[in-house]
């Protein structure tokens, strides 16, 4: 069966997940780190697209982005993936390739999971045990949020900009947030959805990005429409259902 095409929208967030092949370690030292870092901040800027959090882990990497054309987050990857692997093998003295295939990608509802997919993401270090704490790994945008650095990589969401009044309030709102966490079932969507390229959002939020493109954005439902029982709820459904009681 054919690969479903990467789905791109202008102006809608986007979750990011790039892997080294086979799960090898994609970066050497702290020179590949910044290498990295610094081809997306160029790049980033060359093809309009706001990168609003990422993490660099040792086998892969999250984005959260927004860009502003059909082509700003295809043309950022290919720039940033073919100049890294490049310069990564010279300085390693190898040769062959480092990533996973493409990368993949979904689109998220940002009313609903952009905060969400921001904390999924800082706490990457923490689920993988390399960081007690997410403000004690240094490749991730966490400190610019919590306020323990400025990073000129980052373009914050509307959404950040919600959640206080100052500086301060809104770094003390996002801190308390990613010590909140997310459960277990956001955290299973929002891998999903990105590994499977299927969008992530309320009925209405699907249908709208539908209504905008051919491709298909969400999986498509076999024989006649009927009734959900708990049992076909998704994770996420069944966890809002459960708040509500």
């Amino acid at each position: 069966m054919a690969r479903l095409p990467r789905l791109t929208v202008p102006g809608y967030p986007h979750h990011i997940i790039q892997r080294g092949n086979n799960r090898q370690a994609i970066f050497g030292d702290k020179a590949d780190y910044e290498l990295l870092l610094s081809l997306l901040d160029e790049h980033a800027r060359k093809q309009q697209v706001a990168l609003h959090a990422y993490v660099l882990m040792s086998n892969h990497i999250h984005l959260l982005a927004t860009p502003q054309t059909v082509e700003g987050i295809p043309q950022m990857m290919q720039a940033v993936g073919r100049r890294y692997v490049r310069n990564f093998n010279l300085r390693h003295a190898r040769s062959g390739t480092l990533w996973e295939g493409r990368y993949r990608s979904t689109l998220i509802q940002a009313e609903r999971y952009l905060l969400a997919c921001m904390v999924y993401i800082d706490l990457n270090p923490v689920r993988a045990g390399i960081a007690a704490d997410p403000g004690e790994f240094p490749w991730s945008s966490h400190q610019h949020y919590i306020g323990r650095r400025s990073d000129k990589l980052v373009t914050p969401h509307p959404l950040y900009w919600e959640l206080g009044n100052t500086p301060f309030a809104r770094e003390q709102a996002y801190a308390e947030l990613v010590r909140n966490g997310i459960s277990q079932a956001q955290q299973q969507a929002l891998t999903d959805s990105a590994l499977r390229g299927w969008a992530l959002g309320e009925p209405d939020y699907v249908a709208e990005l539908q209504r905008r493109t051919e491709r298909r954005v969400a999986r498509s439902q076999a024989g006649r429409p009927r009734m959900k029982a708990a049992g076909d709820l998704s994770p996420i459904q069944r966890e809002d259902m459960t708040s509500q009681k």
